[in-house]
């Protein structure tokens, strides 16, 4: 039986008196990759940044591998783990963002390792072999010791995915990565992905490209005004969608 590696229960997500998200529940089982879609404003991105405390949240619980993230709860009583706490829980996942926020000053190789030698204090001989293994992972060997000014797009996407992995996360978020690129570089990254996806990595993807969730998830999540609409085989929901609201994203959407 496969192991679920992250539960959400009834997440509850307020800005001001908006509700974002409306008590969300999922599971993610480990090797799993699932892609959320939805239109802008459904709460995928939100939901994603409430996973690894980017947001808090004010409702449900989340939890990774059995392990409440963020909050304590007893009873009625809810508190904020401390700092220190959320850090350490907070590195059991990667995240890759639109923006690449890679250190301009430092080198392909430098940014990849900068986490491990900061966090994980490992030492940097060490951390440079890591650093160099992963960026030939996402096809950058040659580029180990180019700065950010001197690579494309799609490369410093690249180089922010090999960073996030080299610290050996639990679960992998993506958020949709591709959205700040020149529709040539798309594809390079995409591929990337897909290989995690291969080596059995667990991610949750936020995407807006369709083609790609329908080809590389093993289940899909389709989000609709803070709520889970709609979720299953992308092969069964892209084709045969059960409700209005999804034949309808996918109407406007790139899939066809």
């Amino acid at each position: 039986m496969a192991k679920t590696m992250l539960e959400i229960k009834g997440l509850r997500k307020t800005y001001g008196q908006h509700e974002v998200l409306k008590g969300v529940d999922c599971s993610v089982e480990e090797g799993e990759v699932i892609s959320i879609i939805g239109s802008s404003g459904s709460g995928k991105t939100t939901m994603l940044r409430c996973v690894n405390m980017l947001e808090e949240f004010q409702g449900g619980t989340i939890s990774l591998d059995g392990e409440e993230i963020g909050y304590h709860v007893q009873g009625s009583t809810r508190r904020r783990k401390s700092e220190k706490e959320i850090a350490r829980q907070r590195a059991l996942t990667g995240t890759a963002f639109q923006q690449f926020n890679l250190f301009p000053h430092m080198t392909a190789a430098q940014n990849v390792m900068l986490g491990l030698v900061k966090v994980k204090k490992m030492p940097k001989a060490e951390a440079r072999v890591i650093a160099e293994r992963w960026l030939d992972r996402v096809g950058l060997s040659a580029r180990t010791n180019h700065y950010p000014g001197q690579l494309s797009g799609g490369q410093q996407q690249r180089v922010a995915i090999a960073r996030a992995i080299a610290m050996s996360p639990r679960l992998m978020l993506f958020d949709e990565v591709t959205s700040a690129l020149d529709p040539e570089l798309v594809g390079e990254v995409l591929q990337v992905i897909k290989g995690l996806a291969a080596d059995g990595m667990t991610m949750l993807l936020v995407t807006h490209e369709m083609r790609f969730a329908f080809e590389v998830s093993s289940r899909v999540i389709f989000m609709n005004q803070g709520v889970i609409c709609e979720e299953g085989d992308p092969k069964e929901m892209f084709v045969k969608p059960k409700t209005a609201r999804l034949a309808e994203f996918l109407k406007t959407s790139s899939f066809n």
